[in-house]
């Protein structure tokens, strides 16, 4: 599993506002999904990564988001056929709405769980920046047909499970990382093709550099997980299985990407229990 290195040479400087939690919370709150990923994107983190024992108090109304889109339970959303631009610019607002979400994401399991190793803060901020790219990428194209950031209504599932593990690292791992973003996983191939069929091209080449990093953001929460269940002394497939039950997450439902999900980390006895659910 691949880090970024951040050099710890130098002490904090109060005019950047402390260490990199203090500047993924702040990060958080900010309302312009745009100019948060423009600003995590530019965080230079070679600052060190100070206040990781230190608890940092929960702001209200996490994360700050913008005024638009309409957020409503997913079967209160549209289908459109993606033969027609309008429909296209919908499945390309839904995935831009996946990103912002997983920037915010990010941030959250940065600033929010203190006194792990540093390399989890590095990995996290390298998913963070990577999540940015993301949403830029697809938002630059959506604006290139014409529509914006906004301009459809989406659902909140991701950040509503987030809120649901914010007291467990564990859970967190287990039902974000390796649940719901894991289906990205299995969902990105069927999408590209999707697009392909009707010659977005440029949006397919997009979806290749969100595969290609997303089993490395997935491959971190298996990482993660792995790394607490044996702190704790739990046998990882009973451990997730009893977390799927209490913090009712959704079961998984095939065909999954096998390929992608072993090299993310998912083992042969993981995969076989989510199979045989």
């Amino acid at each position: 599993m691949r880090t970024i290195p951040i050099p710890c040479d130098k002490p904090p400087n109060p005019d950047r506002g402390g260490g990199l939690r203090t500047q993924a919370l702040r990060l958080l709150q900010m309302a312009s999904t745009q100019d948060k990923a423009a600003q995590v994107r530019a965080l230079d983190a070679s600052q060190c990564l100070w206040e990781l024992q230190e608890h940092l108090p929960e702001p209200a109304q996490l994360p700050g988001r913008p005024q638009r889109p309409l957020l409503l339970h997913p079967s209160q959303l549209k289908t459109r056929a993606v033969g027609t631009l309008e429909g296209r610019a919908g499945l390309i607002h839904a995935l831009t709405h996946i990103e912002a979400n997983a920037i915010n994401l990010a941030l959250d399991v940065l600033w929010r769980f203190a006194g792990l190793p540093d390399a989890f803060y590095r990995d996290w901020w390298r998913v963070a920046q990577e999540e940015a790219l993301h949403f830029e990428l697809l938002h630059a194209h959506l604006v290139g047909m014409g529509f914006a950031y906004g301009d459809f209504p989406a659902h909140d599932g991701l950040w509503d499970m987030a809120e649901r593990t914010k007291g467990d690292l564990l859970a967190r791992m287990a039902l974000v990382p390796r649940t719901l973003e894991a289906r990205g996983l299995d969902a990105t191939p069927a999408v590209r093709n999707r697009l392909v069929s009707v010659g977005d091209q440029a949006g397919a080449k997009i979806l290749d550099i969100i595969l290609r990093d997303e089993i490395g953001h997935v491959a971190i929460g298996n990482h993660w997980f792995h790394w607490l269940c044996a702190k704790r002394q739990l046998e990882p497939v009973t451990a997730y299985n009893d977390l799927v039950v209490r913090y009712q997450a959704p079961v998984l439902k095939g065909p999954f990407n096998m390929p992608a999900r072993r090299k993310a980390g998912f083992t042969e006895a993981e995969l076989a229990a989510m199979e045989a659910a």
